[in-house]
């Protein structure tokens, strides 16, 4: 179980990664990919908006590959993972008020909750 749970984390990690830092570094191309692919018209989110939720994104992504915790077993782990959860449904009702599809922040969310009760101690 511990091999599927670091699969898992890596995974998580590794979407959040790529999202935040295009969130910080191609903010431009990202909203004009976004706009062109919706019918919802503009994104909504501000450069400086996106650029603090990436900053968030990463926080929680390098917390979440942190492989020892300082505090007792894989709390920080936990609180990051269930931030990038929180952060998730914020994401999903997002999309579903632009009349997207709110699949992707659905599955992350159900990502970041298996690896919260897997690591939850026994």
């Amino acid at each position: 179980m511990n091999h599927l749970l670091w699969i898992a984390q890596v995974i998580l990690a590794g979407v959040f990664l790529f999202t935040g830092f295009t969130k910080i570094f191609a903010y431009e191309k990202l909203v004009r990919a976004v706009e062109a692919r919706s019918k919802s018209g503009p994104v909504g989110m501000t450069q400086i908006q996106a650029v603090l939720v990436g900053i968030l994104e990463i926080t929680g992504a390098v917390a979440v590959l942190i492989p020892m915790d300082v505090w007792p077993p894989w709390i920080l782990l936990r609180l990051a993972t269930a931030g990038l959860a929180l952060l998730m449904v914020a994401a999903g009702i997002y999309h579903l008020r632009r009349q997207e599809s709110a699949a992707p922040s659905v599955a992350l969310f159900l990502l970041g909750l298996f690896i919260i009760v897997g690591r939850w101690p026994h």
